[in-house]
């Protein structure tokens, strides 16, 4: 949830012209992170969660993507894109850890 929070206050210094752009796309990205966690915890069986967790994944590593495409275009400070992808990396081995433990 920390990093959709980051991610949401990053794309609102973006220009207006953006805001149902690559803006709309990260925040759905971000979102989808969580969204995807907690929908899978909701699952009955240890290998539905893993595979939530998987699309978690893929979420994050769209988003990676959208901050990395709008640092090129420059739709924001580098440094502030940079403290949201280090966030996406932190996430990223937390998912990790937990696929890794989840027996399935």
């Amino acid at each position: 949830m920390n990093l959709a929070e980051k991610s949401y206050r990053l794309v609102a210094v973006f220009p207006k012209n953006e805001m149902y752009e690559l803006s709309s796309q990260i925040r759905r990205a971000a979102v989808s992170v969580p969204s995807n966690i907690a929908g899978g915890y909701g699952r009955e069986s240890p290998a539905s969660y893993v595979q939530f967790l998987k699309i978690a994944r893929c979420s994050l590593r769209e988003l990676e993507t959208q901050l990395l495409i709008a640092d090129r275009v420059g739709l924001a400070d580098t440094s502030n894109i940079a403290l949201v992808l280090e966030q996406c990396d932190l996430v990223a081995r937390q998912l990790h850890g937990l696929i890794r433990s989840i027996p399935v």
